[in-house]
């Protein structure tokens, strides 16, 4: 009886998460999806079964904006691996447990300001008469404040990079901390070189690490809103502002249509990323503690 009483209330617990995220996270996507497929009627809404939003997204100007969020994602994601990898590594191979707390921390400091706060100060650092231009002009660099520095390409991959980066880091850290070190001696003592033990042991036991961090930089860089408005000045878009002004218009299946191709793609990644990997893999000795 008192075995039957704890499995329930084991249930119980298990399923009140378990109906938080289908109350608030999957009706809302499923609801997503369907309205992708209605048609918009003057102000209002007429249940259909139609593909004229997905028709209009992948047409004309829209489908050159998916373009470029696509390419800015890939280069937020691959300039964020270049940066967050050796960090992580450095953190995991080279310092004590008790710093890498610490980094670790810091890194997650940024994360008390508000969003689109900190993505502002951006602005006033790159702008015409902020510090980094007045440092140039001190150190004789420039005559001149430098324009391309805000509301340009640069801007909004600075503000994306500094959004996602820790983002990035966190699973790479996780998943290099998670490789036996044994295996790395062996190589060592096999004769292999630091790099060649890089290269044949640490980065492909990392390589879960990798993908969740790839996953991580690519769709919160392919979906932001913020930083392109903040730092790229009017009249740029990506994705997630043109779904903003696309819901200003009060097109509602044409930006539930371009939602449902952002969250498709998270999906995607995700299926790839279990599917290749497994979740112990990825974990490592976080898991076993």
């Amino acid at each position: 009886m008192v075995r039957i009483r704890q499995l329930s209330l084991r249930h119980a617990l298990l399923g009140l998460p378990l109906a938080f995220v289908t109350i608030f996270l999957v009706l809302p996507l499923a609801l997503t999806v369907v309205i992708s497929f209605w048609k918009r009627v003057g102000f209002g809404l007429q249940p259909d079964f139609s593909l004229s939003s997905y028709a209009s997204f992948m047409g004309g100007l829209r489908l050159e904006i998916l373009t470029r969020s696509l390419l800015v994602g890939a280069e937020v994601t691959l300039i964020g691996l270049l940066v967050a990898y050796p960090i992580a590594w450095f953190l995991a191979m080279k310092i004590s447990p008790r710093a890498t707390r610490v980094v670790l921390m810091l890194f997650t400091i940024p994360f008390l300001v508000n969003y689109v706060i900190r993505t502002f100060s951006w602005s006033y650092l790159l702008g015409r008469t902020g510090p980094i231009n007045s440092l140039l002009a001190a150190m004789g660099l420039t005559v001149a404040p430098v324009d391309w520095l805000l509301y340009s390409d640069f801007a909004v991959l600075i503000g994306l990079l500094t959004s996602y980066v820790p983002f990035m880091l966190f699973p790479l850290w996780l998943s290099i901390n998670g490789i036996d070190r044994r295996l790395i001696h062996a190589s060592w003592l096999l004769g292999a070189g630091p790099l060649s033990t890089f290269w044949r042991i640490t980065l492909p036991l990392s390589t879960p690490g990798v993908f969740a961090a790839i996953i991580f930089g690519f769709v919160g860089a392919f979906g932001d809103s913020a930083v392109p408005v903040i730092l790229g000045g009017t009249g740029y878009q990506l994705i997630g502002n043109e779904i903003t002004s696309t819901l200003d218009v009060l097109n509602y299946p044409l930006a539930a249509a371009m939602s449902t191709v952002v969250v498709m793609s998270m999906l995607v990644l995700l299926a790839i990323w279990f599917r290749l990997f497994d979740l112990r893999s990825f974990l490592g000795k976080a898991l076993k503690n």
